[in-house]
């Protein structure tokens, strides 16, 4: 069978250590499979201010198409706050994309973010080459988060130049993509003009191949203490977590207090909780848990660590702390690896949350939800009960059901979107994300 090309625009993508890479090093994988041969176009890992990491590169297939484009280097853009990657990469991905659509027979195109300012490029592409275009949203581009900052900043003039620059994109996309339906639901409360049928909501999923490349890498991980019960929290931890894990610790504190013999065997990781390139940023969660009396319980590096000592450590640990935004929309790849791991869990998400309700479905833990940050304080004794199963040594939940994640598998994930291409490519009419054209 010949595979119809289909060039995903990635401007992180492996080694970038970005969680973004996730969704196209999934794809790349897992479509051919489909029926789909991926080109994945991303910036050349040169330009990228993250630390690198080769494992995470080898777990692309090594048949896999990448192009990678120059861009502006951070030491000549950063001065001029231009650090984003799809602004200083901007003209590179811009005249490779070029190129291909010239040169290949493309069927679709694929532009995943962040960052977002490559979607830009979706109305020129459907002008010059009446190729479909999906746009994949992994995260709100306009938030309310955004909306909420006082004065101006650079943060506040980032958000009003998404608030101006996402219809735009959007008008140029076949097909809209988001990692949840709440997503979906506030963009079209933003884009009413949007075709709510030229839309979906897919998550990142997660890889259980991956778990098979974490058995061939063996070693202990450095950030599991054999002594300890480890409590594990692997990923970004971003302000509007801060609600959430002052809870969990708060009732540590008080399953300390309660009992003391299994509070003085705990230990509470925290690993890369920084969003910034260089690891750099505050120790939140040490700051809340010194505030809650618990700082002795807690070793927190917010640098990240490489993919696979990330899984390492969900693996070896003896149970694992799933916290969550108090945003609705926030869905957490992280649940993902988290499940496929097989280790026992506390969560705790907003009850609207897409992470909430696969958790629940799937089981595997104790899956709690909040309506508002301020409820995360009434969940005292719920938590302090699961922190407490969860550290008692002998299993205190059932595993995880396979089943109930089996559609968020990579695989399965990979299918959607080559349904979305098949469709698009049978009849790929310009601008049918589009209900209406507004005025």
């Amino acid at each position: 069978m010949r595979l119809r090309n289909v060039v995903i625009v990635s401007p992180f993508f492996p080694p970038s250590t970005l969680a973004g890479v996730h969704r196209a090093r999934h794809l790349a994988k897992h479509l051919p499979a489909a029926g789909w041969n991926p080109i994945v176009l991303c910036v050349d890992e040169a330009y990228h201010a993250e630390t690198l990491d080769p494992q995470l590169a080898a777990l692309v297939p090594a048949a896999t198409e990448i192009v990678r484009a120059p861009a502006v280097p951070v030491a000549v853009a950063r001065p001029f706050g231009l650090g984003d990657i799809g602004l200083r990469g901007w003209w590179g991905l811009a005249r490779a994309l070029a190129r291909l659509l010239r040169t290949r027979d493309v069927a679709a195109v694929l532009m995943t973010g962040s960052p977002y300012y490559p979607m830009l490029m979706a109305p020129w592409i459907g002008r010059r080459f009446a190729i479909p275009v999906v746009l994949d949203f992994q995260d709100p581009w306009v938030s309310d988060w955004g909306r909420a900052l006082a004065g101006w900043n650079k943060a506040r003039l980032s958000h009003a130049l998404a608030e101006r620059l996402e219809p735009r994109a959007a008008r140029g996309a076949d097909f809209v993509v988001s990692v949840s339906a709440r997503q979906n639901e506030d963009m079209l409360a933003r884009h009413p003009w949007l075709d709510r049928a030229r839309m979906a909501a897919i998550p990142i999923g997660g890889d259980p191949d991956d778990f098979v490349a974490l058995r061939a890498a063996s070693g202990a991980s450095p950030w599991i203490d054999p002594a300890k019960i480890n409590l594990s929290y692997v990923g970004a931890l971003l302000p509007r977590a801060e609600p959430a894990v002052r809870a969990v610790l708060r009732a540590v504190a008080r399953l300390r207090a309660r009992r003391p013999d299994v509070a003085r065997r705990l230990r509470l990781n925290f690993v890369g909780g920084s969003n910034q390139p260089d690891g750099a940023g505050p120790r939140r969660a040490s700051a809340i848990a010194a505030a809650e009396g618990v700082a002795d319980l807690v070793a927190e590096e917010p640098a990240r660590v490489p993919y696979l000592e990330a899984l390492r450590i969900l693996a070896q640990s003896d149970g694992l702390l799933l916290i969550g935004s108090d945003e609705p929309h926030y869905t957490a790849s992280k649940i993902y690896p988290a499940l496929m791991s097989g280790r026992p869990y506390v969560s705790l998400f907003h009850e609207a949350s897409s992470a909430h309700a696969i958790l629940s479905a799937a089981g595997g833990g104790a899956a709690l939800s909040f309506s508002c940050a301020s409820e995360c304080a009434a969940l005292d004794e719920e938590l302090v009960d699961a922190l407490r199963r969860l550290a008692g040594g002998a299993p205190a939940f059932e595993r995880a059901d396979p089943a109930a994640y089996r559609a968020y598998e990579a695989s399965a994930i990979a299918r959607r979107f080559a349904e979305i291409f098949d469709t698009l490519a049978t009849a790929p009419a310009r601008g049918v994300a589009r209900a209406s054209r507004p005025a």
